[in-house]
């Protein structure tokens, strides 16, 4: 019998549909995105523990600047570009998520 290791993050937010937008194009094969009425809902699965803690810390980070992103970009104090072009440029727009 194979077993899985699985995480539910929940998050509360203004805008939950804007946050999960904002993280889906990182997301792995082994996670999945939605929206609960004000809440972001990801669920991570993984063939091991090791490989469900990286996967959820990788998650967190991204989770923590989409947040700061989403805050300040309502404050009006961010930037829509990092230099290189619009963030919704195909250029800009890489998975750079590694898994074990």
């Amino acid at each position: 019998m194979s077993r899985r290791a699985s995480v539910t993050i929940r998050t509360r937010h203004d805008e939950p549909g804007r946050l999960a937008r904002a993280l889906r194009p990182d997301n792995t094969d082994e996670m999945e995105t939605g929206v609960d009425g004000d809440t972001l809902v990801t669920t991570i699965e993984r063939d091991s523990t090791s490989g469900l803690q990286a996967t959820a810390d990788d998650y967190v980070v991204n989770l923590e600047v989409a947040l700061e992103v989403l805050d300040r970009g309502a404050s009006g104090t961010v930037d829509s570009t990092d230099g290189r072009g619009r963030a919704s440029d195909a250029a800009h727009n890489t998975n750079t998520t590694t898994n074990e």
